[in-house]
């Protein structure tokens, strides 16, 4: 039997949630379609949860997350800003330093052998 620790992180600012594994699935989302539309859709959410979410993250942070451009004769769009991106940047890093050190603690536990039958 093997042990796992299950765990979440998502970073906070001024008791708002700023960003977690949802949120960043998101903005890279954007980032690949260019589009909050599409990539509400490719995470199997609608464009109103999606843009709720986006517009959280724009306000809670300390510049904007994501750009939007209304649609018009050649549509519209989503970029992530240079701050989006380190945002993700960072993000990730933190979380993965998060794992592993998890990863290194579970190992701390004892472990009992039971009897094979």
């Amino acid at each position: 039997m093997d042990y796992k620790i299950k765990s979440r992180i998502w970073i906070e600012i001024n008791d708002k949630v700023l960003l977690g594994e949802g949120r960043v699935r998101l903005l890279n989302a954007i980032e690949e379609h260019g589009s909050l539309s599409k990539a509400a859709k490719e995470l199997g959410m609608s464009y109103k949860k999606a843009w709720t979410l986006i517009d959280a993250v724009n306000k809670s942070a300390y510049e904007p997350v994501v750009l939007s451009s209304i649609g018009g004769r050649d549509g519209g769009g989503a970029k992530l800003t240079p701050y989006g991106k380190s945002l993700i940047v960072a993000f990730e890093k933190i979380n993965k330093n998060c794992w592993n050190y998890l990863n290194e603690q579970v190992k701390s536990l004892p472990t009992i052998k039971y009897p094979t039958e």
